[in-house]
Order: C-alpha cells, then sequence, then structure tokens
C-alpha cells in the first residue's frame, strides 16, 4: 500500500516527505485552490531531486496548454485529474493519469468504468462547492457494493485518528492533504510523521 502527501506548497516539506519515502507528492495546478502553486515554484521542481518519490500534478478541467506547462518541465509526472475531464482528454498526454470520481452516494460509483486509460481511481469527497481538498469523508460504507477493477486511491479527510481505518479498506494508495496541516495549506512535518508512523502500523497491526 502506497501514501501520497498532497497539496505541498514548501521545497522544506517537500525535502522532508521525499526523504520520508513517502510514495507520491502531489502538487495542486487548480486556479481556485488555496494550496495552488505559483510559477516560481513549479520551475524550482524542474531540477529538483525527488529521490524515490514520484510527483503527482492536480488539475481541474485544465487547458492543454496548462498541462503542457508541466509535461515539458518534470520528467515522467504523474497527471491527476480532479474535474469533468474525459478519458480521451486525458490520455492524449501520454503520461501515467490517475482520474478522480466525486464520491456523493452509490450513484456517483457508475462512472468507475469511464476511464479505461487510467492507471487508477482516486476516490474523493463530492463537493457542490469545490473540486476536491473538502477535508471531509464520503461514506467509505459505499465501497463495499462495488467491484473496482482498477487500482483505486482513497481520498478526502484522512488524517492520523481514522488512517487505520482508511488502511482496512485495502486501497492501492491512501491520499492525504489537509490531516498533515496545522493550518489551511500549511504543511506541518510533525503531523506528516505521524501520519506515516500511523499509516504504517495501520498495515501491520
Amino acid at each position: 500500500m502506497k501514501l501520497k502527501i498532497c497539496g505541498i506548497l514548501d521545497i522544506n516539506i517537500l525535502q522532508h516527505a521525499c526523504e520520508a519515502n513517502v510514495d507520491f507528492v502531489g502538487f495542486i495546478m487548480a486556479n481556485n485552490s488555496p494550496r495552488k502553486i505559483s510559477n516560481d515554484f513549479l520551475d524550482s521542481l524542474e531540477n529538483f531531486n525527488f529521490l524515490d518519490t514520484a510527483p503527482v500534478f492536480v488539475f481541474v478541467n485544465p487547458s492543454v496548454e496548462e498541462v503542457e506547462k508541466v509535461t515539458t518541465k518534470i520528467e515522467n509526472p504523474i497527471l491527476q485529474f480532479h474535474g469533468d475531464e474525459g478519458d480521451n482528454f486525458c490520455k492524449q498526454f501520454n503520461k501515467s493519469f490517475w482520474k478522480t470520481i466525486r464520491v456523493k452516494n452509490f450513484q456517483s460509483l457508475e462512472t468507475i468504468n469511464d476511464f479505461p486509460s487510467a492507471d487508477a481511481l482516486l476516490l474523493e469527497t463530492y463537493s457542490d462547492d469545490i473540486y476536491g481538498g473538502t477535508g471531509e469523508m464520503f461514506d467509505w460504507n459505499l465501497l463495499e457494493n462495488i467491484s473496482l477493477q482498477k487500482k483505486f486511491i482513497l481520498a478526502g479527510g484522512i488524517n492520523s485518528e481514522n488512517i487505520k481505518e482508511a488502511v482496512s479498506l485495502s486501497p492501492w494508495c491512501i491520499d492525504v492533504n489537509s490531516g498533515v496541516e496545522s493550518s489551511l495549506a500549511l504543511k506541518d512535518k510533525t503531523l506528516i510523521d505521524q501520519m506515516i508512523e500511523n499509516f504504517k502500523n495501520g498495515q501491520f497491526n
């Protein structure tokens, strides 16, 4: 099972996560997010040594040009599409990509087969107001009645208190954002370390 820390804005936090062997680090490219990275920060990632950690770039209904701004700078990025993008749009960049399913109810999960080209599906909490970053869990009981043919990533309101329950659902990856923040968009090294420890303990207990 893998762990992703998403919404990173600080190079020191990024370095800390990579040195702690977090599997994936996520960078928000969506315009309306308080965690959107700046152009300068994106430039700084071009020569950054991610060690064994893979960078993931999160888009919400982007233009082709916005995606290519990343793919031309970063070697082998994973693209995460969090909006209303279709499979054909997502696959045109010839990069590994994850597609987000915003879960509101069981009917929301009927779209899980609409993205045959995706390498994984990310299940996130639905909100009328925003695409992702809600800090809230969806009803994980919904997952009991579906058969996922692809690897799935569990996201939405995961923190050190509920990470063990999240692990028990056997996702391929767990995506953490606000659960390692001391305040909005401010990642905390201590909370990251605690999350990593609880994540590992959840797998082996």
